[in-house]
C-alpha cells in the first residue's frame, strides 16, 4: 500500500496511525521516501551531533545523554550502545549497535527488543502496537512501555517483536547507554545506525519477516 506521507497536527499518542503514516510510503524491502528519512537525518544532526559518525569516543562525549548501567527503571526506555556479541562466531549475524527497549533484568545484562532486526515499516507497525502499552502521555523522561515478555508474547498485536528479542550481557556492552527520549522514538526508528556484522539488513530483514 503506497500512502504519501504528510506532516500534520495531532496529540502526541495518536498511536494507530501516526507512526506508521509516517512511513508508510515505503516498499517492501524498507526504502524511505526522501521526505522521510530528511526529517530523521536532520533530527539525527540537530540533536545528536556529539555522535558525529556514530563512534564509541564520541558517544561517550555525550554526558547529559548517557547511562551507565541499566536496572528495572530501565524497562520500557529507549537506548543505543555498542556491543560485542559473546557468541559472534557462531551467530549468523548480529548488530554491533543495538536500538534496544529492554524488558527484563538478569545479574549479568538484560533482555531487549531491539528495533533493528526488522524493517522500518516493520517498527512502525510494532511501535504503533507498543505505544498501546504507555504508561502516561506527558511524552517526557517519565514515559516509558509498561511491558515485559509475558505481555509480548500473549498478544497478537505484537507479533513483530519476535526477532527482535535478544539478550544482552553487561560484560559484552562497550559504550555506556546513549538514552533516546520518548519525543524521539518516532523519528529514531527511521535512523539507519544499524551496524550488522555477518550479514545485510535486507538478508536480516527477510529472514525475520519469516517470524511474525
Amino acid at each position: 500500500m503506497e500512502v504519501p506521507y504528510h506532516d500534520r497536527e495531532r496529540t502526541k499518542y495518536q498511536m494507530v496511525a501516526y507512526t506508521f503514516e509516517k512511513i508508510a510510503s515505503m516498499n517492501k524491502v524498507g526504502a524511505v521516501e526522501s521526505s522521510a528519512i530528511n526529517e530523521a537525518r536532520s533530527w539525527f544532526l540537530n540533536n545528536t551531533k556529539k555522535l558525529g559518525n556514530i563512534t564509541k569516543s564520541n558517544l561517550a562525549a555525550d554526558k547529559d545523554r548517557l547511562v551507565n548501567n541499566m536496572n528495572k527503571f530501565s524497562i520500557g526506555r529507549m537506548y543505543m550502545f555498542y556491543y560485542d556479541a559473546k557468541y559472534k562466531d557462531e551467530l549468523p549475524y548480529w548488530d554491533r549497535f543495538p536500538l534496544v527497549f529492554p524488558i527484563e533484568m538478569y545479574p549479568d545484562g538484560f533482555l531487549g527488543i531491539n528495533l533493528h532486526y526488522i524493517s522500518p515499516l516493520a517498527r512502525a507497525k510494532l511501535m504503533d502496537a507498543l505505544y498501546s502499552t504507555i504508561n502516561n502521555k506527558n511524552n517526557d523522561d517519565t514515559t516509558k512501555l509498561n511491558i515485559n515478555y509475558r505481555i509480548l508474547k500473549s498478544a497478537s498485536q505484537f507479533s513483530y517483536f519476535r526477532p527482535c528479542v535478544k539478550r544482552y550481557l553487561y560484560s559484552h556492552v562497550k559504550s555506556r547507554y546513549f538514552y533516546i527520549t520518548p519525543a524521539e522514538w518516532d523519528t529514531t526508528i527511521l535512523l539507519p545506525t544499524e551496524q550488522f556484522v555477518g550479514a545485510d539488513k535486507s538478508k536480516v530483514y527477510r529472514n525475520s519477516s519469516k517470524q511474525f
